[in-house]
């Protein structure tokens, strides 16, 4: 695990100002914060990856979408256990989301 750490990073939230939406500013900025990450891989999970795919301007390769299992009265992902709210639980029930991993092994630091 310890040298999947070193090579495997988390990308876990992308905030743009409303005022900037739409402006391509996102995939930029992703994609030069990928550029001076020094992992070789990283990975993200997109809950808006179906309408807005900024994820693939900025470089990353849709891997697939994360279905729900089914299993549990809350259809959790992969797991009956889960520690969310019943107000998480209820707003994210429609959510499947899109899979993106970047190869950042070529990344170019200009």
């Amino acid at each position: 695990m310890a040298a999947m750490n070193r090579q495997l990073w988390l990308l876990q939230r992308v905030v743009i100002h409303p005022t900037y939406r739409g402006a391509g500013i996102a995939a930029r900025f992703v994609r030069r914060a990928c550029e001076l990450c020094p992992v070789e891989w990283i990975e993200t999970l997109s809950a808006m990856g179906r309408v807005n795919p900024f994820f693939e301007k900025a470089g990353f390769v849709r891997v697939g979408v994360i279905r729900k299992s089914g299993q549990g009265s809350n259809g959790a992902y992969g797991s009956k256990r889960t520690r969310l709210s019943a107000e998480t639980q209820a707003m994210s029930r429609f959510s499947e989301p899109v899979y993106y991993v970047l190869d950042n092994r070529d990344r170019t630091l200009t």
